[in-house]
């Protein structure tokens, strides 16, 4: 009985933690990349260039096959949200892009667009 209820309670821990990493990878998702191509434009073009390709040094390529489209949703919506500093850059992308403006909805929607727009297979 006891290994019964052992192994029961490593199901439903186990449980607990897929719906978290579940709910964690939902806050990145569900971007509309329609309304990211609009955000991207007006936010992202000036460092990352119409092409994705980057216009500052050290600023990422997206179209790199293994460059950093390769992230996760949840790392790349991080990154994003909070800023980060590319190896090999001289200045961090500040957070948001540098537009307060910008929502949750926003950075999904970046995202996608991304995606959709510059990965390659």
């Amino acid at each position: 009985m006891d290994i019964l209820r052992a192994g029961l309670a490593a199901a439903v821990g186990l449980a607990g933690l897929l719906a978290a990493s579940i709910s964690l990878a939902g806050e990145a998702s569900g971007g509309d990349a329609e309304k990211g191509e609009s955000v991207y434009g007006s936010t992202c073009v000036a460092c990352h260039g119409a092409k994705g390709k980057g216009t500052i040094p050290g600023v990422p390529d997206f179209t790199k096959k293994k460059g950093v489209l390769t992230k996760s949703d949840q790392e790349l919506f991080d990154n994003i949200k909070n800023g980060f500093q590319s190896p090999g850059s001289f200045m961090a992308m500040p957070s948001l892009g540098g537009n307060p403006d910008l929502t949750d909805q926003d950075v999904r929607n970046v995202i996608a667009y991304i995606r959709q727009k510059f990965a390659k297979d």
